[in-house]
């Protein structure tokens, strides 16, 4: 396999979370300004300040952003995101943004964070639409994404909408009591839904397979995709020391 070279920019997540990488792969750290080896393998963190434009274009990459359940913690306030500790899990994902949820991995990874699962819930008064932030529109170039979707899931229920984004004043979770389902690009907070009972469709394709809009009212949640994104996340420490490395390495096709 591979070793990748790790792009960094100047922004303290993607140095940390960079540094901690190369440190456990044994690779090379390299300035996002300075990079031009387009033909090598990288390694980075999020989209922004250049690394996006080196994602694309390089043959292959490994792309590391917050994890899909125990994420660190972060508070959003008048457009801005902060990050108030590094203590959660972080996801890295070889050649795209977001794993599939596929495979058959053990369940030891998932149950070592310790959260509460619910059945799936047989009611709900509303559908909730996770609009994506503009980062995420530009990336995936769906500009019109939360009405196209709204239009797109009014075909298959007169259920009430309720869009809803990182910024809005009402958390999540009081939206989640009383949700039939929740439907969204690519969020992360879509595998807390389904946590919470609440069956989770994603219009992006590597995700859309998890249901399909077309049987919202028929919904069906799998929870052994738990399973399988737990093996694509990872605290600072076990990337630090190469477990990660170790095992994203030995599990890539």
């Amino acid at each position: 396999m591979e070793k990748p070279i790790v792009i960094y920019t100047d922004h303290i997540m993607n140095k940390t979370l960079c540094y901690n990488f190369a440190k456990g792969s044994n690779s090379l750290l390299c300035h996002v300004n300075k990079f031009r080896e387009y033909n090598k393998t990288i390694a980075t963190y999020g989209v922004l300040r250049g690394t996006l434009e080196v994602i694309n274009k390089v043959k292959n990459y490994y792309y590391m952003d917050h994890g899909y359940f125990n994420q660190s913690k972060r508070s959003f306030e008048k457009n801005i995101t902060k990050v108030e500790n590094l203590d959660g899990y972080f996801r890295i994902v070889y050649n795209n943004f977001i794993h599939d949820g596929k495979g058959t991995y053990p369940s030891d990874r998932f149950k070592k964070l310790n959260l509460e699962i619910f059945d799936q819930k047989k009611t709900g008064n509303h559908i909730i639409i996770s609009e994506p932030s503009e980062a995420m529109k530009r990336m995936y170039n769906v500009p019109q994404w939360t009405e196209d979707t709204k239009k797109l899931v009014k075909k298959y229920t007169d259920r009430k909408l309720i869009v809803h984004n990182k910024f809005s004043k009402e958390p999540l979770s009081s939206l989640f009591k009383n949700a039939w389902a929740f439907v969204s690009l690519q969020s992360t907070a879509g595998f807390m839904a389904m946590a919470n009972g609440i069956p989770a469709y994603f219009t992006e394709k590597t995700l859309s397979h998890i249901g399909k809009i077309q049987n919202i009212e028929y919904p069906i949640i799998n929870y052994n995709i738990f399973n399988n994104l737990a093996y694509g996340q990872w605290t600072l420490k076990e990337i630090e020391t190469g477990e990660a490395w170790e095992n994203i390495s030995k599990n890539i096709n």
